[in-house]
């Protein structure tokens, strides 16, 4: 099985999708299965654009729409979650998860699904204190706030995640890291990249806690994740002997480390393209 994970997607489908054509090409392989790590942007029409949380000037058709009308099909299968660039006119429909195009599935705000033998987890945007315990009251359309608190994750979903069993997910997603993951791979490479870090990473701010608690918790075998729009792997040895390898990926850009791909039943070897 050959798996591509890609970190944040900002509508950039047809891109993504040549990308990975040219790696089949070059590698005479096939890849099986696409993972986007959130900011997916399933615009549908100009509508849809009115519910993103982004400035103006932001926001724009992108991709989606062909595929979501079937001019174009995702010629590969493609799983992804949200993040905090969505279009939430639409997503808002589909709270468990869904199809929303032909080949292309939304996991919803935290969901499980099974592909070949594979559990994949994932748990759709970001995590902000001030709406964690509350309930999911947005409804379109959207204004200023809630715009914003329709992405935010709340404890409901968490606690759904916290049920699985330690050790019996091969992949999780999430759209933020989690909090601590810095400590874990090359901090001190992370911040020559992104100097601007360094307040949050030692004041532990980095990151999401209750994805930390999902991560200690459930001790998924890979954890793939985006928001930051920088590449990152670190490796999680749990104080009961499993591992969890991570790994974040950059936004959809020329030269950047966007889209990776997996081999051998998500074993530890890596094959890295960038475009």
């Amino acid at each position: 099985m050959k798996i591509a994970i890609e970190g944040c997607c900002h509508g950039e489908l047809d891109r993504i999708y040549e990308t990975i054509q040219q790696i089949e090409t070059s590698q005479q392989i096939k890849i099986d299965l696409l993972l986007i790590c959130g900011d997916f942007q399933s615009v549908r029409n100009e509508h849809d654009l009115q519910s993103m949380a982004v400035p103006p000037k932001y926001r724009s058709m992108q991709d989606f729409w062909k595929y979501y009308s079937s001019e174009k099909t995702a010629p590969v299968l493609t799983i992804f979650i949200g993040g905090n660039h969505e279009a939430s006119d639409f997503l808002i429909e589909l709270p468990y998860g869904g199809w929303v195009a032909p080949n292309i599935y939304y996991m919803g705000y935290a969901n499980v699904v099974n592909y070949n033998g594979l559990r994949i987890g994932g748990l759709s945007g970001i995590y902000k204190y001030h709406d964690y315990n509350s309930g999911r009251f947005e409804l379109p359309p959207f204004d200023e706030k809630t715009s914003r608190s329709i992405y935010h994750i709340r404890s409901l979903d968490v606690f759904r995640l916290k049920q699985l069993q330690a050790g019996q997910i091969d992949i999780m997603l999430s759209h933020d890291w989690p909090r601590g993951i810095v400590w874990y791979g090359n901090t001190q490479r992370l911040l020559q990249r992104k100097p601007h870090f360094q307040q949050d990473i030692y004041s532990n701010q980095l990151g999401s806690e209750p994805s930390e608690e999902i991560l200690l918790q459930i001790q998924p075998k890979h954890w793939f994740s985006a928001h930051l729009h920088v590449k990152f792997a670190a490796v999680v040895e749990h104080t009961n002997g499993q591992t969890t390898r991570f790994l974040a990926l950059d936004k959809c850009l020329p030269n950047r480390d966007f889209l990776q791909v997996k081999y051998q039943h998500i074993s530890s070897f890596f094959i890295e393209f960038n475009v």
